[in-house]
């Protein structure tokens, strides 16, 4: 994942900043604990992608 663009990626339910999970290959969102999938390289979020952990 490339750090610039992870600096500008928010989630896109409340707009709250994303960390990346190296081990998991997702973004997270701690305060909704909602993770985001990265398929080929490519973050998924569309709020539907997001997965609840």
């Amino acid at each position: 994942m490339n750090e610039k663009l992870l600096n500008n990626l928010t989630c896109p339910v409340s707009n709250e900043r994303l960390e990346w999970d190296k081990e998991n290959n997702c973004l997270i969102n701690h305060k909704l604990n909602i993770a985001y999938p990265i398929k080929n390289g490519i973050p998924a979020l569309l709020p539907e992608a997001g997965e609840k952990i």
